[in-house]
């Protein structure tokens, strides 16, 4: 491709909005008018279907529920009263709440206030909101926030120990719709019990944002924690950052909710546009149609040039690919459907696998973020006439050149600067493109089998531990390699996840397995601690 005639498809293709300060580039796409004209029927489906989920139609099917996470941002919109009343009062107590912590009117059991929030979930529930935390954070945010996300017991010693000396000062916020996720409930018994190792009560420093009735909001209610906020039915948790799972933590930290809401209230109205070429989440949907042959036949590598934005990525991959990883269509079809993201940021990643994105396989494309503002204030000139940005800003420029010299396809979504009306609107684009490519796709975006597949296998795995324990301690002379406890307990079917679950309780403390190696790793016994 020649620079004019880049140069002309960049004038007929470039979606711009000025008032929200975001441009799409996908120029350096390889795609033809044809192709836009064989799309138009399609994409004007997928805007019918966009309308009617947004007008209350059940779109989990799993479930039988709505998906209204666009009334997050814009209550009045909601199909009911009762639905836009339970959106505008919960972002109000979420000021309200956060208000009282900034002011001193309501204090942690030994100390003067709240200055660290910890938040714990997992998935959707921390995904979101640490996007919009180290987004916007300032040097003088009123409070800190960290996060919990995982079951690691190692991890939760590494940053309990980090917050050992300020604990009495931390609000610590629990995030899980159904109250019963696993990872989530580990952590908060982790908390707890640091908590309480330091003489404090617990429920003195909690909140919680789960969904009324759940076994999480009955212990917060029974235990008195200082609040409980609401997460609904009809927001999924890859969706819900612009609920309280996000808004609260982004609220206690500073963020101004405002911005933030408008931000994506005015995304959601550019991108419900006819004209694709006017709509950029439409746009971004037919080059991630175009790219993978309707089929996500190539990666989408994210790459977006800003530290504030590192983790873009990690939040887009849930969004997306649990969204669109599916096995069926919607008409039952196998399909094996999906649009598979990676990518941290730029422009660290030109040192890491861009070598590869050039001169490798051609099974992906890039999807570029540029921010114009490099920061608040002046820049020094690190060479003359030249900014440490005007270099981030320039490899951006060259890295895409580079991938185009080799024919690699890329997009670039460019904001004007970083703030919480930007960062508002980008979660807002590519929810929006998401929905509209699942319906090029004829899949549904709204339900996830796979991962309830994964939990129930987990279950399982849980189950035959027990068996495995409750074997070795009514036998505590007993000394049994994996395939003969297998034996024991008939599960000559399972002996592989014995022997997974035999390795991990010896390399621990909590179950007093021992282990006595043997001539190879199939040959070692394993028993209890005889006292």
């Amino acid at each position: 491709m020649t620079p004019e005639e880049l140069w002309s498809r960049y004038k007929r293709y470039a979606c711009v909005d000025s008032d929200l300060g975001l441009q799409i580039d996908v120029s350096r796409m390889s795609f033809d008018d044809a192709f836009l004209t064989s799309m138009a029927e399609p994409m004007a489906r997928a805007f019918d279907a966009m309308k009617e989920l947004e007008g209350g139609a059940e779109a989990n099917i799993d479930e039988h529920r709505m998906v209204g996470h666009y009334w997050l941002r814009a209550p009045e919109l909601a199909p009911n009263d009762d639905i836009r009343a339970e959106i505008e009062q919960a972002i109000t107590a979420i000021r309200k709440f956060a208000d009282s912590i900034h002011t001193g009117q309501l204090t942690p059991q030994r100390a003067d206030g709240f200055y660290l929030v910890l938040v714990v979930g997992i998935g959707g529930s921390t995904l979101g909101p640490q996007l919009i935390c180290d987004a916007l954070g300032q040097v003088d945010d009123p409070i800190l926030v960290r996060f919990i996300d995982n079951t690691d017991p190692d991890g939760f010693d590494r940053l309990l120990a980090e917050l050992d000396e300020t604990l009495q000062q931390t609000l610590t916020v629990v995030i899980s719709k159904s109250g019963g996720t696993k990872e989530t409930r580990n952590a908060m018994l982790e908390v707890a019990a640091a908590y309480q190792r330091n003489g404090l009560d617990f429920a003195k420093h909690a909140v919680a944002v789960t969904q009324e009735g759940s076994t999480l909001h009955r212990q917060a209610v029974e235990q008195q924690w200082l609040q409980t906020f609401p997460m609904w039915d009809w927001v999924g948790g890859r969706t819900s950052v612009l609920s309280a799972v996000g808004l609260l933590p982004a609220a206690l930290q500073g963020v101004d909710l405002d911005d933030l809401l408008a931000g994506a209230r005015d995304c959601d109205a550019i991108t419900r546009r006819p004209d694709p070429l006017h709509n950029p989440a439409a746009l971004l949907a037919l080059m991630w149609y175009y790219a993978g042959e309707g089929r996500g036949d190539r990666n989408m590598v994210v790459l977006p040039y800003k530290d504030r934005l590192a983790f873009f990525g990690r939040y887009l991959q849930q969004l997306v690919m649990e969204s669109l990883g599916k096995e069926l269509d919607r008409s039952g079809q196998v399909v094996h459907q999906g649009l598979t993201v990676y990518g941290h940021k730029g422009s660290t990643d030109q040192h890491s696998f861009i070598q590869q994105l050039r001169e490798g396989p051609d099974d992906f494309f890039v999807t570029f973020i540029n921010v114009l503002r490099d920061r608040i204030g002046p820049s020094l000139d690190v060479e003359e006439d030249v900014t440490s940005g005007d270099y981030l800003s320039a490899f951006l420029q060259g890295t895409r050149e580079a991938l185009l010299e080799r024919g690699r396809q890329s997009i670039t979504i460019t904001l004007d600067e970083i703030n919480a009306r930007s960062v508002g609107a980008l979660i807002a684009l590519f929810e929006r493109a998401v929905g509209l490519y699942a319906e090029l796709i004829n899949v549904n975006a709204y339900h996830q089998p796979g991962v309830e597949a994964g939990k129930k296998a987990a279950d399982s795995v849980l189950e035959l531990q027990r068996a495995v324990l409750a074997h070795l301690r009514a036998h505590p002379d007993a000394r049994l390699t994996a395939e003969e406890m297998a034996i024991a307990i008939s599960r000559s079917d399972a002996t592989l996840v014995v022997l997974d679950i035999l390795q991990h309780a010896a390399a621990n403390l909590a179950h007093g397995i021992t282990y006595d190696a043997g001539a190879t790793a199939f040959d070692g016994r394993y028993g209890v601690t005889v006292p």
